[in-house]
């Protein structure tokens, strides 16, 4: 099949989850013997007015490239090229992953008269507490006709949980496929000896907001130290929250290491030097978790399972179906410090146990969780629409 995929505004590369999710679709779908042009930015923010002219194409690991830096929130302003793009090509099917500002590719699909897929990994339309929402209710409801309008459009509708989608759209045209990790890139080490010279490294890895729980690491982190815990602790990522989680961290510094946002290529090396993962999400300051549940298909929970790590995560559904407690690794309630650093302190406590976990993470994820599975299902979907 011959895929035009549009990812408005997303850096690919890029080292966002959202670059990751793109790149590793793309990607996929190229190594399972299909051609895909990818439209997506080179970096976050505006290029001039060059990208509404012409896209910027290269190639990158099989597949067809074309950068259009056009900031997000005007994505549809680069329509016009997209479809230009579409007539060029005659793609068999169109891919748009969904973003409130965007829509280029459903629009060339139905202008063509091709099959369109509509990716979403966020909730469409806002809740309440969201100033994007009272705006838009203020002035009509201008962004929700507009979500809704892709959502009808689009043949299928492809989220990790169907509650993203508005009930005003059949739940027959809506598929429930999780994201995964690349199972061949991320891969299990022996971990057995490292410990005779280093104490066991303990990884959070994502994006620095309140809501994937960075601090709540460093404030674990510190209640097992403070406790006689020979542990260290490695920090991924950048983000908002960074500066306080440095300065939270400062009294045993030497315990923490913060590398910054890294390359996508460069993170399983990390994860490589790690004994445990952790994601301890939290849905409070997340109005549209609270409002939809969790709807994320966890990265960061994916990735540390094909590295053979296992997981300390939050209790709540879909987290609690994807890490099993004393199985995959262990799981605390929603915000709970001491209990994190409990979980960590479990998953730690014996050795032996602590890689069996890890060994079942892998089991696990290679089973349910990969991309490599996910682009499996996808061309099944895609081929059903042509």
């Amino acid at each position: 099949m011959k895929i035009l995929y549009v990812a408005a505004g997303i850096p690919v590369p890029g080292a966002l989850g959202g670059s990751t999710h793109t790149y590793e679709v793309a990607r996929g779908l190229v190594r399972r013997g299909h051609e895909v042009h990818l439209v997506a930015a080179s970096r976050e923010g505006w290029s001039g007015l060059a990208p509404f002219a012409r896209p910027v194409s290269s190639r990158l690991d099989g597949i067809y490239l074309h950068h259009q830096d056009v900031p997000k929130a005007l994505s549809l302003l680069g329509a016009a090229p997209v479809l230009r793009l579409a007539r060029a090509l005659r793609p068999d099917v169109i891919m748009e992953r969904y973003y409130n500002f965007a829509g280029a590719g459903i629009l060339a699909a139905r202008r063509l008269g091709v099959p369109a897929l509509l990716e979403v990994n966020a909730l469409i339309v806002d809740p309440p507490a969201v100033f994007k929402r009272r705006l838009d209710d203020a002035l009509g409801g201008p962004l929700r006709r507009w979500a809704e309008w892709q959502c009808r459009a689009a043949d299928r509708i492809v989220t990790p949980l169907h509650t993203t989608v508005p009930t005003s759209i059949p739940r027959d045209r809506i598929i429930e496929l999780p994201w995964g990790a690349d199972v061949e890139r991320f891969a299990p080490v022996a971990r057995q000896r490292r410990h005779v010279h280093s104490p066991p490294n303990v990884v959070f890895l994502g994006s620095f907001r309140a809501w994937h729980g960075v601090t709540d690491v460093v404030r674990a982190g510190l209640r097992l130290l403070e406790q006689g815990h020979d542990l260290r602790f490695t920090l991924i990522g950048d983000g908002p929250e960074r500066a306080a989680a440095v300065a939270l961290a400062a009294p045993w510094a030497e315990r923490f290491t913060f590398t910054g946002a890294v390359p996508y290529p460069r993170v399983p090396e990390l994860l490589a030097a790690a004994d445990v993962g952790v994601a301890p999400f939290t849905t409070a300051p997340h109005p549209a978790l609270r409002a939809a549940g969790f709807f994320w298909s966890p990265l960061k929970v994916y990735e540390y399972m094909a590295a053979g790590l296992p997981v300390v995560t939050t209790a709540i559904p879909p987290l609690t179906e994807i890490i099993r407690e004393g199985r995959e690794g262990a799981l605390f309630p929603e915000g709970d410090v001491e209990a994190l650093a409990a979980a960590i302190a479990r998953v730690l406590a014996d050795p032996a146990a602590t890689l069996a976990m890890g060994a079942a993470a892998r089991a696990r994820v290679e089973a349910h969780y990969s991309w490599q599975r996910h682009c499996a299902e996808l061309e099944r979907i895609l081929g059903e629409l042509r």
